[in-house]
């Protein structure tokens, strides 16, 4: 059953439907099987382990592995916040960010609703995510992405897996509202995280976390956000965990922006229930630079209800994070995924991060994602002769 987060309004699982037709508000789907953690030993550690908590049949899932991803506690990073850090390391999935979760179950779902074709705008990740999805389930794909916009990896990755990939002149918010009204005369199943199923894949992260901290909420958990389905998407994971009875306390959730595309941010500063869209996004971290996000309200409710906080930070400020973890932790992250970590120094710096807090930090897509600005922080590989002369002479510097 899906249900509308500001009405009320009920609508059953077969019923292709996006927004509420009351009231237009954003729906969620409602599932809280009746079942023992038990059930979740020995099984593989992909996001199908929590397979009851999915709204869909398990007979027919669509999946490339997804889930199970690394969970990484970053000793020097932490003790040098005064914090105990992990990072869950979500460019590990197949095609290199957490989407893969969402388009599980998004894809598992539009085979039960018998559709034969499916479709996303994107910044990227998105769009790579669909296309490899869907190539898997043998549907046709449609993506929009706004020109010049979308990072080279994330491009090629769309275009490899055979989707019909289209350059929109405009922004990310312009291409969503063209393929949405596509999807509204029927023309293609829509795969955004307007599309409450897509959330449901998400929501593992948030079960994979407590999962890995042996059935234990952490104290706060940070993540970037852009159309923000993602951090309404972990805590509504967290919170099923919560009434089923898997753990005792809830995580604060705690959301970050880019200063540029931060309508949420400014939503929660102000005390207000929903936001007011940015026209023109600009950040560095093209996978959130996002202007209307689809899921804000949901996203507010998520870091109201569990106290947490919103934060933006600078584009010099996400760069600088990117390269940190990349080289204190070994783990290389595209520029939105630092926006986490980058939140997160701030925060502490600032004092609204207590010394001593258990803080898991979401990394959302791999450092190849966005090769070009990876390459762009580094300075030049140095050329040498093959002799071991210019070898000493570059290593030690002479």
């Amino acid at each position: 059953m899906m249900r509308c987060i500001s009405c009320g309004a009920e609508y059953s699982d077969d019923e292709i439907i996006y927004t509420c037709s009351k009231c237009g508000s954003i729906l969620e789907v409602i599932c809280q099987p009746n079942v023992s953690k038990d059930v979740f030993q020995c099984r593989k550690s992909t996001m199908w382990k929590y397979k009851e908590f999915m709204p869909v049949d398990p007979a027919g899932i669509v999946s490339l592995e997804e889930g199970g991803t690394p969970f990484c506690k970053c000793d020097k990073l932490g003790n040098e916040l005064g914090i105990e850090l992990y990072v869950k390391v979500e460019g590990s999935n197949p095609t290199g960010s957490f989407k893969d979760r969402g388009m599980s179950v998004g894809i598992t779902k539009a085979m039960e609703l018998g559709v034969d074709t499916v479709g996303c705008a994107s910044t990227g990740n998105t769009s790579a995510s669909l296309a490899a999805y869907a190539a898997r389930a043998g549907l046709k794909c449609v993506v929009l992405l706004p020109s010049g916009k979308v990072a080279l990896g994330k491009l090629a990755q769309a275009m490899f897996h055979g989707a019909q990939v289209l350059s929109v002149r405009g922004n990310f918010d312009q291409a969503l509202e063209a393929i949405t009204s596509l999807a509204l005369e029927g023309h293609l199943y829509l795969l955004n995280s307007i599309n409450p199923y897509r959330l449901e894949g998400q929501k593992s992260i948030g079960f994979e976390i407590v999962d890995d901290l042996s059935w234990k909420s952490p104290d706060r958990i940070i993540l970037p956000v852009g159309n923000a389905g993602n951090i309404s998407a972990i805590w509504k994971g967290v919170t099923e965990f919560h009434r089923a009875g898997f753990i005792d306390d809830l995580p604060r959730m705690t959301g970050i922006q880019a200063e540029g595309a931060a309508p949420i941010a400014h939503a929660i500063w102000e005390g207000l229930n929903d936001i007011e869209p940015v026209e023109n996004p600009e950040t560095v971290a093209t996978a959130i630079r996002i202007g209307a996000p689809v899921s804000s309200k949901k996203a507010i409710r998520a870091i109201t209800e569990s106290d947490g906080l919103a934060e933006t930070v600078s584009d010099e400020e996400i760069l600088s994070a990117q390269k940190l973890l990349a080289r204190t932790e070994g783990i290389g992250v595209e520029p939105a995924s630092a926006a986490s970590i980058a939140g997160l120094i701030k925060l502490v710096n600032s004092g609204k991060i207590d010394k001593g807090e258990q803080v898991v930090c979401v990394v959302t897509g791999h450092v190849l994602k966005d090769p070009n600005v990876a390459i762009n922080a580094c300075e030049e590989p140095i050329e040498i002769d093959p002799n071991i002369d210019s070898l000493l002479k570059a290593i030690k510097g002479d």
